[in-house]
């Protein structure tokens, strides 16, 4: 097959060919833009789910749709070494941009506004050329959205930026990636926020995108955001939407996959999205013409895990302390599914550690005890703490209940046990 034109796009972010398995949640959000956009109350959104499955492609599909109903957008990634007001700020001003008021005194007053916002971000005391400066071309406007208080600057800019965009009947939607990266004094200023415009009615809303237990964050900043945001978990594609994800940018290029080769492609990537786009490049690479045959996917599937391994996995496992690989390692055992025996049970047949694309995926618990990651290493889970904090700041790991640690990352414990 002629690589140049290989359909599939296995990058961070980057969107696939066909956006398979997604059209509900593009429905829902079409019915939100314009639920808002009359004056009718709706709910932010918030997007959970395991790294790989697309959160972040969706979240960017969001707000194409957005964009087409022409609304303000403004997008931005959380990190856990930087406070909000700097990004929102930078965000904030693409949105009233493109939101196109007519009034340029009211538009330069909103960016007056936005920048008082940012300027806050400065210690105080802070000389004015150590200042971080947004490029916003009008003077900041003293006394609104500068207090200093995170919750009441973002109140008070939510609401001034909502009225510019009610004037024009309009909205404005921000898009916050990796949304449990933020602290929690923005956090709650966020909650605090969407609370503020959906109670005044604002055509103003938040997407997030974070981890599975970015609920879990929200609800211990403000106990009313279970109410607040529309939840919905972005999970692997059922077997239909994996095969169109497949076959739609192949058949656009005059290919063909066999039936064989469909449940082969099925079997090793479970239909993590991020896994079909991987095997397919290699796939579409390796294989001598079409139709793509179920041999052709058992030749590809070596060079696709090699790949998988270096920059999926390894970058991750690379991040990791001694010690909290060792934690690691001992999660994948805890994770394994024990049948009769006491014996790690398969899909597929074989041990546990050998190839998915020869014996199947290996079944596994979606989260295990602490406890039985301290009777593995035969420890006591106190001491293990730190290992598992760091695992959780650096995105590893998450907690979605108090005792219960799992991977963020799909496949992680299969990938352990190989390398162990």
């Amino acid at each position: 097959m002629d690589p140049i034109t290989n359909p599939y796009a296995p990058g961070a972010g980057q969107r696939p060919p066909e956006l398979a398995g997604r059209d509900e949640q593009l429905r829902t959000f079409d019915v939100v833009l314009e639920r808002i956009a009359r004056g009718r109350s709706e709910r932010s959104i918030v997007l959970t789910g395991l790294r790989g499955v697309g959160k972040t492609v969706l979240l960017n599909a969001l707000r194409s749709s957005a964009v087409r109903a022409d609304w303000g957008t403004g997008k931005l990634e959380a990190r856990p070494d930087q406070r909000l007001r700097r990004p929102l700020a930078a965000a904030a001003h693409q949105a009233v941009r493109e939101l196109g008021h007519p009034r340029g005194d009211e538009v330069d007053q909103v960016l007056g506004i936005i920048k008082s916002f940012a300027l806050r971000d400065a210690a105080s005391g802070s000389k004015l050329r150590d200042k971080w400066q947004p490029g916003i071309d009008v003077p900041a406007v003293p006394g609104r959205a500068d207090s200093g208080d995170i919750e009441i600057d973002l109140v008070e800019l939510f609401t001034d930026i909502g009225g510019l965009a009610a004037d024009l009947g309009k909205g404005v939607a921000f898009f916050v990636d990796e949304m449990q990266d933020l602290g929690p004094e923005d956090v709650s200023a966020v909650c605090a926020a969407c609370h503020e415009i959906s109670q005044s009615g604002l055509p103003v809303i938040v997407v997030g995108a974070g981890l599975p237990h970015l609920p879990a964050v929200l609800s211990a900043s403000k106990s009313y955001s279970e109410r607040l945001f529309r939840y919905q978990r972005i999970d692997r594609l059922p077997r239909d939407a994996a095969d169109q994800a497949l076959v739609g940018p192949a058949a656009e290029e005059g290919c063909a996959f066999t039936d064989e080769a469909l449940e082969a492609m099925y079997s090793v990537t479970a239909g993590y999205p991020y896994f079909i786009q991987a095997y397919g490049k290699v796939v579409w690479d390796v294989s001598p013409s079409s139709p793509i045959s179920a041999q052709d996917i058992r030749v590809a599937a070596p060079e696709a895990e090699s790949e998988l391994a270096v920059g999926f996995f390894g970058s991750r496992f690379e991040r990791a302390t001694p010690a909290e690989r060792e934690y690691l390692r001992a999660m994948a055992d805890a994770a394994l599914v024990r049948g009769p025996g006491d014996q790690a049970t398969t899909e597929g047949h074989g041990d546990a550690g050998a190839s998915p694309a020869a014996y199947g995926i290996v079944d596994e618990l979606d989260a295990v005890a602490t406890s039985a990651v301290a009777d593995l290493l035969g420890r006591k889970p106190q001491s293990l703490s730190p290992a598992r904090d760091a695992l959780i700041k650096k995105g590893l790991i998450y907690s979605g209940e108090r005792g219960q640690i799992a991977f963020t990352v799909p496949h992680f414990g299969r990938y352990l046990r190989t390398q162990a």
